[in-house]
C-alpha cells in the first residue's frame, strides 16, 4: 500500500511540474506581451474569412510559422522571417499548423497581393499550378449566363473558363476568405528600428509550385 501511494505521489508531482513549465510559465510570458508594431487588426470582412479558413479546414495543410534562418530555409522560399509571440496579438484561436501539404501562409498577402489571382487559385488550382494537390473549391462560386452588377467575375485562363460560355463569379464567401488571406502580411520589421531583408520575389506562376 504504501508503494502505491508513493507512485500516485510521484505521478501528481510530475504532472504539476508539467502543467508549471508548459502552461503556467508560458502563461506568464506571454499574458502582457503586446501586439508587434506594424500590425493591424482584423477587418470584419478578414474576420469572416478567417472563419471560412478554419471551416474549409486549409490549417490542416498550411502553417503560418516560418522557421527562423538557422532551422530552415523557410526565408529562401519567400516565406518570410520567423515570426514572433507578438505577431498573433489578434488571433482566436491561433492558426499555426502542424502540416506543410502547402506552402506557409504567414505572408501569402506579401506574396500574392491579387485578388484575381487568389479567386482563381481557388476555383482550380491547377489553373495556375499544373502539378498542384490542392483541392478546388468550385462550390464557393457560382456559375451565370451573364454577371450583374455588384459581381466579381473571376477570370480565369482560357483552358479553365467554362465551355458554355457561362462566366464564374465569387461568392461573398470566396471574398472574404481572400481578403483574409490578402490581409497575412507580416513583412513589417519586429523591431521598428531594425532593417530586415526584403522578401525574395515570387513568381505568380511559381507560387503553387510547393504545393
Amino acid at each position: 500500500m504504501e508503494s502505491e501511494y508513493k507512485l500516485l505521489s510521484g505521478a501528481m508531482v510530475t504532472l504539476a511540474l508539467a502543467t508549471a513549465t508548459l502552461v503556467v510559465l508560458p502563461y506568464m510570458q506571454l499574458s502582457d506581451v503586446p501586439p508587434s508594431p506594424g500590425l493591424k487588426p482584423y477587418t470584419e470582412q478578414q474576420l469572416r474569412g478567417r472563419q471560412v479558413y478554419i471551416e474549409m479546414g486549409c490549417v490542416y495543410c498550411h502553417s503560418q510559422q516560418p522557421r527562423s534562418q538557422s532551422m530552415a530555409p523557410d526565408f529562401q522560399r519567400g516565406w518570410g522571417r520567423a515570426p514572433v509571440a507578438g505577431d498573433y496579438y489578434y488571433d482566436r484561436p491561433h492558426l499555426l499548423g502542424t502540416m506543410r501539404t502547402g506552402p506557409d501562409l504567414f505572408n501569402i498577402g506579401a506574396r500574392q497581393p491579387s485578388v484575381d489571382w487568389n479567386l482563381g487559385h481557388l476555383y482550380e488550382p491547377r489553373a495556375y499550378t499544373p502539378h498542384s494537390n490542392m483541392p478546388a473549391f468550385p462550390f464557393m462560386f457560382k456559375l451565370k449566363d451573364k454577371a450583374e452588377p455588384g459581381d466579381k467575375v473571376v477570370n480565369l485562363p482560357p483552358s479553365y473558363a467554362p465551355a458554355d460560355g457561362k462566366v464564374v463569379v465569387a461568392t461573398p464567401e470566396a471574398l472574404d476568405l481572400v481578403d483574409y488571406l490578402i490581409g497575412l502580411n507580416h513583412t513589417y520589421p519586429v523591431n521598428p528600428d531594425a532593417q530586415l531583408p526584403t522578401l525574395p520575389e515570387q513568381p505568380a506562376e511559381a507560387e503553387g509550385a510547393k504545393k
